[in-house]
């Protein structure tokens, strides 16, 4: 009876567990597909922009004297050309020491410090009102550390720090690069705590030493004279940004570029085989017949824009006529859903323009990379329910869901087993009952035919 019971609620069951094992199979191979095209275009997107990064396939910058400045691209336009470049003087950042104490450890008085930026001339300063002065508390009690510590906890753009030196301790404040970053330390002194105006500069003061003066590079690129208030100067050249490390005053030095062609057609070949991969993937995943996501919507979507990649002008800046779309750089889809690349007509395009052709290889919004991770960074959005990242999120819902359905079924599985089992020990009982007295019967029948009466 209680195997009867077991097998009678597994009956009651099966059907709609069966249904719900079909249904999570088919759901993890989706996911599974979803996933590794996700990936493939993931991998593809961030192994293109590595190599792009690494300058085979773009226009890099370089400087004939290696002293003066570093060069990188900015991703905002492919530079081309050459320029000369002169750098008469670095900006440097302002450096103030204080007077000597004996020790970090000496206490310095209390009160407030208060730092203005602005240009430091000679013996005068001018405010720049466009930076608001910092107030900082110095507590009775600090020492000279104290007020290093209570400097660059203020987030003023100065560092501070206490250096040992030969006449003693000393306060050293460090400003930014440039001439409007200099500054000057005023103190409101604690009439009962003393001492903290031993601190104060002001140029000309007569405590304290300014170590190096603010100022602004000044430099020149094809002859003409710019400054600027760091070293670090974005776009300085078209497409370029420049870090100044040295003076050449005099001499002036090329920027110059590379020619990235002979690079660009091994990645363009590189290029459509790993598009091909992904079609191959994709035109399997998205067979309405045999695919795991024939039906799925947001394969279908990421199917339209995958394939439009060959036609699709990626350059929109680029006038017509211009190469502006892998087409432009011979790249054809084929009947059998392929990507295919002509090498004649990409050689022709390099040869008729090489910039153009160059152009579409930066790390910038527009060009092959650009698209690319355009459509990668869509298909990864999980709240996109259109995206291949949405449709993974949606296949593992679904899942969980089922999940939980499982779960139901089979808790009511074994409460229907044991209501059975529970309902069948009372038949058990009732025919034990039954069969022992059937077996008394049958022994007091055996007795009295035995005794012939």
């Amino acid at each position: 009876m209680t195997a009867l019971a077991e097998n009678l609620a597994e009956a009651q069951y099966a059907g709609r567990l069966d249904l719900i094992a079909s249904r999570t199979e088919k759901l993890e191979a989706q996911i599974s597909s979803a996933a590794n095209l996700r990936s493939m275009l993931l991998n593809l997107s961030t192994s293109l922009g590595a190599r792009l990064r690494e300058g085979d396939l773009s226009a890099q910058p370089s400087i004939a004297n290696t002293s003066v400045a570093t060069a990188s691209l900015s991703g905002s336009q492919q530079p081309k050309g050459s320029y000369s470049l002169e750098v008469e003087q670095l900006a440097k950042q302002q450096v103030l020491s204080s007077a000597a104490y004996g020790a970090g450890t000496d206490v310095v008085g209390a009160g407030t410090l208060t730092l203005k930026f602005g240009e430091v001339a000679g013996g005068s300063f001018t405010q720049n009102v466009s930076k608001p002065a910092v107030d900082i508390a110095i507590q009775p009690g600090a020492t000279l550390a104290d007020v290093a510590k209570a400097i660059n906890g203020s987030n003023a753009g100065v560092q501070a720090y206490v250096a040992n030196t030969v006449d003693g301790a000393q306060l050293v404040l460090k400003g930014a690069e440039g001439a409007s970053n200099g500054f000057v330390l005023e103190v409101a002194e604690d009439v009962g705590n003393p001492g903290l105006s031993k601190l104060a500069w002001q140029p000309g003061a007569a405590d304290g030493s300014l170590m190096q003066s603010a100022t602004d590079a000044i430099f020149k690129i094809d002859g003409l004279q710019r400054t600027a208030g760091s070293n670090v100067i974005k776009e300085a050249l078209p497409g370029v940004n420049l870090t100044l490390t040295g003076s050449n005053l005099g001499s002036p030095t090329t920027v110059k570029f590379s020619d990235p062609s002979a690079g660009i057609t091994g990645a363009m070949q590189d290029l459509v085989s790993a598009l091909n991969e992904i079609a191959g993937e994709l035109n399997a995943a998205t067979d309405p017949l045999s695919g795991e996501l024939g039906r799925d919507y947001s394969a279908r979507s990421f199917r339209q824009d995958f394939f439009r990649l060959a036609g699709e002008i990626i350059m929109p800046s680029v006038a017509a006529g211009g190469i502006r779309s892998l087409g432009d750089l011979g790249v054809n889809i084929t009947r059998d859903g392929t990507f295919d690349l002509d090498t004649k007509r990409l050689s022709a395009a390099i040869e008729r323009d090489p910039e153009g052709v160059a152009a579409m290889f930066t790390t910038g919004v527009n060009g092959v990379y650009g698209t690319i991770d355009k459509i990668s960074r869509a298909e990864s959005i999980a709240g996109d329910p259109g995206s291949l990242a949405g449709a993974v999120s949606r296949f593992s819902k679904q899942m969980a869901e089922l999940a939980d359905d499982k779960l139901d079924l089979e808790e009511d599985q074994e409460k229907m087993r044991q209501r059975l089992v529970a309902q069948f020990a009372v038949s058990d009982a009732r025919v034990s009952q039954f069969n022992s007295t059937l077996s008394f019967l049958k022994s007091q029948i055996d007795a009295w035919n035995a005794s012939g009466d």
